[in-house]
Protein backbone atom coordinates (compact mmCIF):
# COMPACT_ATOMS: atom_id res chain seq x y z
CA UNK A 1 0.00 0.00 0.00
CA UNK A 2 2.39 2.58 0.77
CA UNK A 3 5.17 1.79 -2.02
CA UNK A 4 1.83 2.02 -4.45
CA UNK A 5 0.74 5.38 -3.43
CA UNK A 6 4.85 6.73 -2.79
CA UNK A 7 4.86 5.31 -6.51
CA UNK A 8 1.62 6.99 -7.93
CA UNK A 9 2.67 10.43 -6.20
CA UNK A 10 6.19 10.51 -7.70
CA UNK A 11 4.36 9.49 -10.92
CA UNK A 12 2.23 12.66 -10.51
CA UNK A 13 4.88 15.09 -9.49
CA UNK A 14 6.58 14.36 -12.45
CA UNK A 15 3.72 14.94 -14.79
CA UNK A 16 2.01 11.65 -15.10
CA UNK A 17 -1.95 13.19 -15.98
CA UNK A 18 -4.04 12.60 -12.99
CA UNK A 19 -6.61 10.01 -14.62
CA UNK A 20 -3.51 7.56 -14.43
CA UNK A 21 -2.93 8.64 -10.99
CA UNK A 22 -7.02 9.00 -9.52
CA UNK A 23 -9.84 6.98 -9.64
CA UNK A 24 -12.74 8.26 -11.32
CA UNK A 25 -14.67 8.51 -8.28
CA UNK A 26 -11.33 10.41 -6.44
CA UNK A 27 -12.14 13.36 -3.74
CA UNK A 28 -9.28 15.69 -3.71
CA UNK A 29 -9.57 18.07 -0.17
CA UNK A 30 -6.73 20.59 -0.62
CA UNK A 31 -5.89 23.94 1.19
CA UNK A 32 -7.49 27.39 0.16
CA UNK A 33 -8.08 28.30 -2.23
CA UNK A 34 -8.03 24.84 -3.72
CA UNK A 35 -10.41 23.30 -1.66
CA UNK A 36 -12.41 20.70 -2.60
CA UNK A 37 -11.94 18.70 -6.21
CA UNK A 38 -13.79 15.98 -7.45
CA UNK A 39 -12.22 13.58 -10.07
CA UNK A 40 -8.97 13.40 -12.01
CA UNK A 41 -10.38 16.49 -14.14
CA UNK A 42 -10.29 18.61 -11.47
CA UNK A 43 -7.75 17.33 -9.72
CA UNK A 44 -5.24 17.19 -12.69
CA UNK A 45 -6.20 21.30 -12.99
CA UNK A 46 -4.24 22.21 -10.03
CA UNK A 47 -1.42 19.57 -10.38
CA UNK A 48 -1.02 21.94 -14.28
CA UNK A 49 -0.84 24.56 -12.41
CA UNK A 50 1.80 23.77 -9.88
CA UNK A 51 3.54 21.84 -12.65
CA UNK A 52 3.21 24.87 -14.62
CA UNK A 53 5.17 27.06 -11.96
CA UNK A 54 7.94 24.57 -11.12
CA UNK A 55 8.27 22.95 -14.35
CA UNK A 56 11.17 20.93 -13.40
CA UNK A 57 9.36 19.50 -10.44
CA UNK A 58 10.53 16.90 -7.74
CA UNK A 59 8.80 15.38 -5.03
CA UNK A 60 10.96 14.96 -1.96
CA UNK A 61 9.11 12.57 0.85
CA UNK A 62 10.96 12.56 4.38
CA UNK A 63 7.84 10.51 5.91
CA UNK A 64 6.12 7.96 4.38
CA UNK A 65 3.95 5.65 6.67
CA UNK A 66 1.02 3.95 6.82
CA UNK A 67 -1.45 1.62 8.86
CA UNK A 68 -5.31 0.64 9.22
CA UNK A 69 -6.76 3.75 10.24
CA UNK A 70 -8.09 3.65 14.07
CA UNK A 71 -11.93 5.30 14.97
CA UNK A 72 -13.19 7.89 16.11
CA UNK A 73 -16.37 8.41 18.49
CA UNK A 74 -16.46 11.89 17.89
CA UNK A 75 -17.39 11.08 13.92
CA UNK A 76 -19.86 8.58 12.65
CA UNK A 77 -19.19 8.99 9.06
CA UNK A 78 -17.84 6.26 6.90
CA UNK A 79 -14.29 5.92 7.38
CA UNK A 80 -11.56 5.13 5.27
CA UNK A 81 -10.28 1.90 6.33
CA UNK A 82 -6.28 2.12 5.62
CA UNK A 83 -4.54 5.48 5.00
CA UNK A 84 -1.13 6.19 3.76
CA UNK A 85 0.39 9.13 5.61
CA UNK A 86 3.46 11.42 4.23
CA UNK A 87 5.37 14.63 4.80
CA UNK A 88 8.11 16.64 2.39
CA UNK A 89 8.69 18.74 0.00
CA UNK A 90 8.05 19.69 -3.48
CA UNK A 91 10.99 21.23 -5.28
CA UNK A 92 11.73 22.71 -8.25
CA UNK A 93 12.73 25.77 -10.16
CA UNK A 94 10.45 28.67 -9.08
CA UNK A 95 9.87 29.84 -13.33
CA UNK A 96 6.15 31.33 -13.06
CA UNK A 97 4.05 32.90 -10.75
CA UNK A 98 1.97 30.58 -8.80
CA UNK A 99 -1.40 31.58 -6.77
CA UNK A 100 -0.35 35.09 -7.53
CA UNK A 101 2.91 34.45 -5.69
CA UNK A 102 5.81 36.07 -8.24
CA UNK A 103 8.52 33.92 -9.55
CA UNK A 104 11.67 33.77 -8.11
CA UNK A 105 13.46 32.10 -10.70
CA UNK A 106 15.63 30.48 -8.31
CA UNK A 107 14.85 26.88 -6.42
CA UNK A 108 11.72 26.84 -4.43
CA UNK A 109 10.26 24.55 -2.11
CA UNK A 110 6.99 23.56 -1.24
CA UNK A 111 6.07 22.17 2.14
CA UNK A 112 3.57 19.09 1.90
CA UNK A 113 2.01 17.10 4.11
CA UNK A 114 -0.41 14.61 2.34
CA UNK A 115 -2.99 11.54 3.46
CA UNK A 116 -4.44 9.25 1.06
CA UNK A 117 -6.77 6.09 0.55
CA UNK A 118 -6.26 3.70 -2.18
CA UNK A 119 -8.51 1.63 -3.93
CA UNK A 120 -7.26 -0.58 -5.96
CA UNK A 121 -4.37 0.71 -8.15
CA UNK A 122 -5.51 4.33 -8.05
CA UNK A 123 -5.88 6.57 -5.50
CA UNK A 124 -9.55 7.35 -4.38
CA UNK A 125 -9.09 10.05 -1.84
CA UNK A 126 -6.62 12.64 -0.87
CA UNK A 127 -6.21 15.10 1.89
CA UNK A 128 -3.37 17.98 1.54
CA UNK A 129 -1.92 20.48 3.39
CA UNK A 130 0.34 22.92 1.20
CA UNK A 131 2.14 25.47 2.75
CA UNK A 132 1.10 28.32 0.58
CA UNK A 133 2.78 30.86 2.83
CA UNK A 134 5.65 29.53 3.35
CA UNK A 135 6.29 30.16 -0.40
CA UNK A 136 5.20 33.56 0.14
CA UNK A 137 7.95 33.78 2.22
CA UNK A 138 10.59 32.63 0.20
CA UNK A 139 9.20 34.48 -2.52
CA UNK A 140 9.39 37.86 0.14
CA UNK A 141 6.04 38.68 -0.36
CA UNK A 142 5.17 37.89 3.14
CA UNK A 143 1.68 39.05 4.06
CA UNK A 144 1.56 38.26 7.97
CA UNK A 145 4.28 39.73 10.93
CA UNK A 146 7.31 37.47 11.12
CA UNK A 147 6.85 33.71 12.60
CA UNK A 148 7.45 33.91 16.45
CA UNK A 149 9.32 30.06 15.83
CA UNK A 150 12.29 29.56 13.55
CA UNK A 151 11.62 29.56 9.75
CA UNK A 152 13.57 27.59 7.48
CA UNK A 153 13.16 23.38 5.82
CA UNK A 154 11.48 21.03 7.89
CA UNK A 155 14.21 18.01 8.44
CA UNK A 156 13.84 14.66 7.95
CA UNK A 157 13.60 12.86 11.49
CA UNK A 158 16.71 12.70 13.18
CA UNK A 159 16.92 8.40 12.86
CA UNK A 160 16.61 8.91 9.06
CA UNK A 161 14.13 6.30 8.64
CA UNK A 162 11.08 7.98 7.90
CA UNK A 163 10.51 6.74 4.52
CA UNK A 164 8.93 3.19 5.80
CA UNK A 165 8.17 1.48 2.27
CA UNK A 166 8.28 -1.83 3.57
CA UNK A 167 5.18 -3.59 4.96
CA UNK A 168 3.13 -1.58 8.02
CA UNK A 169 4.30 -2.17 11.56
CA UNK A 170 1.48 -4.07 13.59
CA UNK A 171 0.30 -2.63 16.69
CA UNK A 172 -0.93 1.04 18.31
CA UNK A 173 1.01 1.55 21.03
CA UNK A 174 2.56 5.23 19.21
CA UNK A 175 -0.86 5.98 18.37
CA UNK A 176 -2.00 5.47 22.14
CA UNK A 177 0.44 7.26 23.69
CA UNK A 178 -0.28 10.26 21.44
CA UNK A 179 -4.20 9.95 22.23
CA UNK A 180 -3.17 10.16 25.70
CA UNK A 181 -0.90 13.03 25.19
CA UNK A 182 -4.25 14.45 23.20
CA UNK A 183 -6.50 14.19 26.70
CA UNK A 184 -3.76 15.70 28.72
CA UNK A 185 -3.74 19.04 26.50
CA UNK A 186 -7.65 18.53 25.96
CA UNK A 187 -7.65 18.63 30.38
CA UNK A 188 -6.72 22.61 30.15
CA UNK A 189 -8.66 24.38 32.85
CA UNK A 190 -8.45 27.85 31.51
CA UNK A 191 -5.96 29.32 33.54
CA UNK A 192 -2.49 27.30 34.50
CA UNK A 193 -0.28 25.83 32.32
CA UNK A 194 0.42 22.93 34.11
CA UNK A 195 -3.55 21.57 34.39
CA UNK A 196 -2.31 20.38 30.90
CA UNK A 197 -0.20 17.37 32.18
CA UNK A 198 0.89 16.41 28.99
CA UNK A 199 5.24 16.86 29.25
CA UNK A 200 5.80 13.28 30.20
CA UNK A 201 4.92 12.41 26.68
CA UNK A 202 7.76 14.21 24.98
CA UNK A 203 11.43 14.23 25.16
CA UNK A 204 13.39 16.91 26.97
CA UNK A 205 14.29 18.78 23.68
CA UNK A 206 11.76 17.38 21.01
CA UNK A 207 11.85 19.31 18.67
CA UNK A 208 7.68 20.83 17.08
CA UNK A 209 7.54 22.04 13.36
CA UNK A 210 4.74 24.11 12.65
CA UNK A 211 3.96 25.74 9.02
CA UNK A 212 5.41 29.21 8.05
CA UNK A 213 3.80 32.14 10.87
CA UNK A 214 4.35 29.90 13.52
CA UNK A 215 7.88 28.30 12.98
CA UNK A 216 9.70 25.30 14.68
CA UNK A 217 10.08 25.41 18.98
CA UNK A 218 12.46 23.61 20.89
CA UNK A 219 11.65 21.72 24.05
CA UNK A 220 9.05 22.19 26.36
CA UNK A 221 9.72 26.14 27.29
CA UNK A 222 10.13 26.46 23.80
CA UNK A 223 7.08 25.07 22.64
CA UNK A 224 4.61 26.98 25.04
CA UNK A 225 7.01 30.30 24.44
CA UNK A 226 6.42 30.46 20.72
CA UNK A 227 3.39 28.53 20.10
CA UNK A 228 0.98 26.94 22.84
CA UNK A 229 0.53 30.74 24.92
CA UNK A 230 -0.07 32.63 22.13
CA UNK A 231 -1.89 29.96 20.68
CA UNK A 232 -4.20 29.43 24.15
CA UNK A 233 -4.64 33.31 24.16
CA UNK A 234 -6.20 33.89 21.21
CA UNK A 235 -8.20 30.25 21.24
CA UNK A 236 -8.99 29.47 25.09
CA UNK A 237 -12.36 27.44 23.82
CA UNK A 238 -10.13 25.21 21.46
CA UNK A 239 -12.04 22.36 21.03
CA UNK A 240 -11.33 18.89 19.02
CA UNK A 241 -13.35 18.21 16.31
CA UNK A 242 -12.20 14.61 15.24
CA UNK A 243 -9.42 12.95 13.27
CA UNK A 244 -10.16 11.37 9.84
CA UNK A 245 -6.89 10.00 10.31
CA UNK A 246 -5.35 7.79 13.25
CA UNK A 247 -2.51 5.33 12.74
CA UNK A 248 0.65 3.63 13.64
CA UNK A 249 3.50 2.46 11.86
CA UNK A 250 6.11 1.26 14.33
CA UNK A 251 7.86 4.44 15.80
CA UNK A 252 5.22 7.21 13.84
CA UNK A 253 2.21 7.85 14.38
CA UNK A 254 -0.31 10.64 11.99
CA UNK A 255 -3.90 12.46 13.66
CA UNK A 256 -5.36 14.79 11.24
CA UNK A 257 -8.68 16.45 11.23
CA UNK A 258 -10.59 18.28 8.73
CA UNK A 259 -10.95 20.47 10.95
CA UNK A 260 -9.21 18.61 13.40
CA UNK A 261 -10.14 21.96 15.64
CA UNK A 262 -13.21 24.28 16.25
CA UNK A 263 -11.88 27.17 18.31
CA UNK A 264 -13.37 31.15 18.50
CA UNK A 265 -11.33 33.88 17.75
CA UNK A 266 -10.70 35.35 21.15
CA UNK A 267 -6.91 37.01 20.55
CA UNK A 268 -4.46 38.02 18.60
CA UNK A 269 -2.97 35.47 16.39
CA UNK A 270 -0.14 35.47 13.89
CA UNK A 271 -1.02 39.43 14.36
CA UNK A 272 -4.67 39.48 13.62
CA UNK A 273 -6.21 41.16 15.64
CA UNK A 274 -9.38 39.18 17.55
CA UNK A 275 -12.28 38.97 15.67
CA UNK A 276 -15.09 37.01 18.04
CA UNK A 277 -15.22 34.53 15.40
CA UNK A 278 -15.87 31.04 15.15
CA UNK A 279 -13.31 29.06 12.90
CA UNK A 280 -12.12 25.62 12.09
CA UNK A 281 -8.45 24.38 11.61
CA UNK A 282 -7.21 21.97 8.96
CA UNK A 283 -4.57 20.03 10.94
CA UNK A 284 -2.40 17.39 10.68
CA UNK A 285 0.49 15.86 13.12
CA UNK A 286 3.30 13.57 11.80
CA UNK A 287 5.03 11.91 15.19
CA UNK A 288 8.29 10.20 15.57
CA UNK A 289 8.99 8.69 18.88
CA UNK A 290 12.22 7.44 20.88
CA UNK A 291 11.54 4.96 23.20
CA UNK A 292 8.00 5.60 24.48
CA UNK A 293 8.44 9.94 23.98
CA UNK A 294 7.59 12.09 20.79
CA UNK A 295 10.77 13.43 19.82
CA UNK A 296 9.59 15.38 16.22
CA UNK A 297 6.04 16.41 15.36
CA UNK A 298 5.41 18.16 12.32
CA UNK A 299 2.35 19.78 11.84
CA UNK A 300 1.59 20.96 8.25
CA UNK A 301 -1.68 23.62 9.43
CA UNK A 302 -3.83 25.77 6.70
CA UNK A 303 -3.07 29.40 7.66
CA UNK A 304 -4.49 30.87 4.62
CA UNK A 305 -7.96 29.11 5.69
CA UNK A 306 -7.95 30.31 8.89
CA UNK A 307 -6.45 33.72 8.31
CA UNK A 308 -9.82 33.84 5.59
CA UNK A 309 -12.25 32.83 8.46
CA UNK A 310 -10.64 35.91 10.69
CA UNK A 311 -11.38 38.18 7.79
CA UNK A 312 -8.22 38.30 6.22
CA UNK A 313 -7.63 36.81 3.02
CA UNK A 314 -3.92 36.64 2.46
CA UNK A 315 -3.94 36.21 -1.66
CA UNK A 316 -5.61 39.42 -1.33
CA UNK A 317 -2.99 41.21 0.18
CA UNK A 318 -0.15 39.21 -1.52
CA UNK A 319 -1.95 40.54 -4.43
CA UNK A 320 -1.76 44.42 -3.37
CA UNK A 321 1.54 44.08 -2.33
CA UNK A 322 2.79 42.80 -5.65
CA UNK A 323 0.77 45.80 -7.54
CA UNK A 324 -2.63 44.27 -7.94
CA UNK A 325 -4.58 46.28 -5.41
CA UNK A 326 -8.10 46.08 -5.12
CA UNK A 327 -9.79 49.28 -6.97
CA UNK A 328 -13.82 48.19 -5.83
CA UNK A 329 -15.39 47.39 -2.61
Amino acid sequence: MKQKTDELLARLAAGAEASEIYHPDAIWHGPHPFNEQRGPQAIGKVWQQLRNALPDLERRPQILVGGDNQPDARLTAPRRPALVATMGHYMGTFQKPFLGIPATHGAAQLRFGEVHCLEGDKIIESWILWDFPDLMHQAGVWPLPPSLGAQGLWPAPASCDGLRAAATATGTEALDRVLAMHAALLSFDGKDLSSMPHAEYWTEDFMWYGPCGIGATRGLSGFRAHHQIPFLRAFPDRAGAGHFIRISDGAYAVTGGWPSVTATHHGTFLGMTPTGRRIDMRVMDFYHFDGDRIAENWVPIDIVHIALQMGNDLFARLRHMTGQPDLTL
